[in-house]
């Protein structure tokens, strides 16, 4: 969307009762590099957004996306050199994307590269520049999945090269989600969140169960085109399949769910 639709829909979602946003960029290869320098860059139209955004509607509750890959030549989340991500030094880009999203008026820090210590680096980056009161929702468990084909689409921020089973996680292996729970908790994370949901409640209970702070899921693009597949095709009945969708999520332990069934379902409740 440009921002003059973005700004419409939000008015609209506000008007439904919908307060919390997540907005994603989608750049121009013309303005992306190896090193993603337009993430960070003040002049950035998605740190632009934010600022109109906030100006209009002071009252809701903004969260970003911190990953190399829709600003990255390569179209990793990390930063690649010789074919590999090199976890290190990736942390100083994703500290200055994260600094530059607060200065713009986010409310909440969205890091979802999955580099190791990016959470710590992060609150660091924010502290030193007097943000304290603003959030992080760490990407605690986020699978190499086959769900996230739509919004990549929508994007184009596939890799160029290669995949991204080297930092997302495997997923058959749910010890892991464990394992970075504790080290996002004790670098400072306020949520975490486990993407995707659907084929994930399980992790999302298992981290309901063990952590304190609250668990979020991503109720990601391939989950949602399944759905709308299905309604056009008139195999389920949408109204009632949707929120059996998002309540499964709760009911697993979600304590916040971001998905884009959120209009339609302020909607239903809206309608009763």
């Amino acid at each position: 969307m440009t921002l003059d639709f973005l700004l419409q829909e939000i008015a609209e979602c506000v008007a439904l009762g919908i307060n919390s946003f997540v907005i994603f960029p989608a750049v121009e290869d013309t303005l992306k590099d190896k090193t993603a320098t337009y993430s960070y860059d003040p002049s950035n139209f998605y740190l632009e957004a934010a600022r109109v955004i906030k100006r209009q509607f002071p009252d809701v509750c903004l969260m970003s996306d911190v990953a190399m890959d829709p600003y990255s030549s390569d179209g990793h989340d990390g930063l690649v050199e010789n074919g590999e991500i090199v976890n290190d030094l990736t942390l100083p880009i994703l500290a200055k994307m994260a600094v530059e999203q607060a200065k713009a008026g986010f409310d909440i820090i969205g890091p979802s590269d999955m580099m190791d210590g990016r959470v710590g680096v992060i609150r660091e980056a924010l502290d030193a520049e007097g943000f304290y009161t603003t959030s992080i929702m760490s990407y605690t468990a986020k699978y190499a999945s086959a769900y996230y084909g739509p919004f990549r689409e929508a994007l184009d921020s596939a890799p160029k090269s290669g995949d991204k089973k080297t930092y997302q996680m495997d997923p058959a292996n749910k010890r892991e989600a464990l394992r970075e729970a504790a080290l996002d908790i004790e670098e400072g994370a306020d949520f975490l969140m486990v993407k995707p949901a659907l084929c994930y409640l399980d992790v999302i209970h298992l981290l309901s169960e063990y952590s304190d702070v609250p668990i979020a899921c991503y109720n990601v693009s391939g989950e949602y085109a399944m759905l709308k597949a299905a309604q056009e095709k008139g195999w389920v009945n949408f109204e009632k399949a949707m929120p059996e969708m998002l309540l499964s999520m709760q009911r697993a332990g979600a304590q916040v769910i971001l998905t884009y069934f959120a209009k339609e379902y302020a909607q239903l409740v809206k309608n009763g």
